[in-house]
């Protein structure tokens, strides 16, 4: 293995004149201002991508509507799920051109690339395929009088809320996107979707696949620029029946208070958090490491439910961080398209200056700094995977969400402490726990605030298993079919005969 050779079809696409997919064909659009798509892995333009404007907003929420009152409604719900596995389908045929588009366009390593971006896409795909043929109502026994022999019985049906706003973050651009249009789709809605302007482009590929599976035109439309300009238009039309947003807490807030702005409209807010990885004093210290490895590093950091805060037993503390910081300096950083890289560069510039800057608060507030902290010498947005030991549990890095390769560790001397400080924050995304004791992971479950919580794992998710937090860290649900009632409306009928 090693550094591979992009196909003919990812030269081709990257060359190609981007904008917008809007009822079923492409479209540069109206404004002329273009953003460039940078490859963080060397920091050079790879791409342009047209910045949309009020027009383009307008036209696909246009076309959205009336795909959802016209050739998407008048199909039938197991045809609906049958267009999702032929979707899936196209990106499994299609799978290494769409992995070597994200690898190029966000850093993520091209093994974790193909299985999560797209092979875990085609999975939930296919699940919530599965879902398109099972959404119900129920039939209900009312307690009415009767007065001249007349009877009464009532039924509740769920029916799709109507266009859906999708808004992507830059770190999975297709596997978030599949989220949210496989689960608007399943029930019937149509969708307009904003990718992140740091990762514009996949999505624009994937639109080609929806169009041969067989999705109509209008189902899916895609208008790229920033959230401030295109963004906030998607959310303010009159169209828009429900937003679905995946991103960082303050731009969650910011959609929040839109959506209440514009009516109250139907909302799910993924925002991530400060989440927490504790391991209890039965842990050995090699499986310690396994864990905070699986918890905290993969994508650079760059997950929402990865682990930041790391909770270790006082008398595991010292071995654990001599033993993390040989594994992540044996750890292979360098290029995304090399098979056997283990670590890649941060998405994209910003992200990068924000975590140097939390390196150098760290250091101003006297953390130490166990391995890492700086950045790579040389081209790209790489740095080096960090431990920081914190002082204390109001450290900025115990309290900030990084949202990158950081973990910030903190030791405990029992078990009431150690709840004590997992609950210590205003966020409650995701939490793991780390024991060979059933027992006492059982009584410690209740007492977590988290939407989320793994027992001896972390950041894996399986369609099945609804998913998203509690507190400042979200609102409502993603798969299982939790995701069904935020799609829908349920509708009450009452009959008199």
């Amino acid at each position: 293995m090693g550094e591979i050779t992009l196909l003919e079809s990812v030269t081709a696409f990257l060359q190609r004149a981007h904008g917008h997919y809007i009822n079923g064909q492409f479209t540069r659009g109206q404004e002329n201002q273009t953003l460039p798509v940078v490859n963080p892995a060397s920091g050079e333009v790879i791409a342009t991508v047209n910045q949309g404007s009020e027009a383009e907003a307008d036209a696909a929420m246009q076309a959205a509507s009336q795909a959802f009152h016209g050739s998407w409604a008048q199909i039938s719900p197991i045809e609906r799920g049958n267009c999702l596995n032929r979707l899936a389908d196209l990106l499994q045929k299609q799978g290494e051109e769409l992995a070597q588009l994200e690898s190029l366009c966000s850093g993520k390593t091209i093994q974790l690339s193909r299985m999560l971006e797209i092979g875990a896409s085609a999975d939930y795909l296919r699940y919530f395929a599965g879902w398109s043929s099972k959404i119900s109502g129920e039939t209900l026994n009312v307690s009415l009088p009767s007065f001249q022999g007349e009877q009464y019985t009532a039924f509740t049906r769920r029916e799709p809320v109507g266009v859906v706003v999708g808004i992507i973050p830059w770190n999975f651009s297709i596997m978030i996107a599949i989220w949210k249009l496989g689960a608007a789709l399943a029930c019937g809605c149509t969708i307009v979707l904003k990718p992140s302007e740091y990762t514009p482009l996949t999505m624009l590929r994937v639109a080609e696949l929806a169009k041969e599976a067989g999705i109509p035109d209008g189902v899916i439309n895609i208008v790229n620029g920033t959230g401030a300009d295109v963004g906030a238009k998607l959310l303010a039309h009159p169209l828009c029946a429900k937003v679905t947003f995946t991103g960082s807490i303050p731009t969650g807030r910011r959609v929040g208070q839109s959506v209440m702005e514009h009516g109250g409209l139907r909302a799910t807010l993924e925002l991530g958090g400060k989440n927490a990885a504790a391991f209890l004093p039965d842990m050995s210290v090699e499986k310690i490491v396994d864990g905070i490895l699986e918890a905290g590093y993969l994508n650079q950091g760059q997950i929402c439910a990865a682990a930041e805060r790391f909770y270790i037993p006082a008398v595991h503390m010292e071995a654990v961080l001599t033993l993390l910081s040989e594994c992540l300096s044996a750890m292979k950083i360098g290029s995304p398209l090399d098979e056997t890289t283990e670590m890649g560069p941060l998405a994209n510039k910003a992200h990068y200056e924000k975590i140097l800057a939390l390196f150098e608060k760290a250091r101003q507030e006297g953390n130490e700094i166990v391995y890492g902290g700086q950045a790579l010498a040389g081209q790209g947005f790489f740095v080096m995977p960090t431990v920081i030991r914190a002082n204390s549990a109001d450290d900025t890095l115990m309290k900030e969400e990084t949202f990158g390769p950081i973990g910030t560790f903190l030791s405990y001397d029992n078990e009431e402490e150690l709840i004590r400080l997992i609950n210590a924050t205003p966020f409650g995304l995701a939490v793991s726990l780390w024991t060979n004791d059933l027992t006492k992971a059982m009584r410690m479950i209740p007492q977590i605030q988290a939407g989320m919580l793994w027992i001896n794992m972390h950041t894996l998710l399986d369609p099945a298993v609804p998913f998203g937090g509690m507190k400042s860290s979200g609102i409502g649900r993603e798969f299982g079919k939790a995701f069904i009632e935020h799609y829908t409306e349920l509708k009450s009928v009452m009959m008199r005969y």
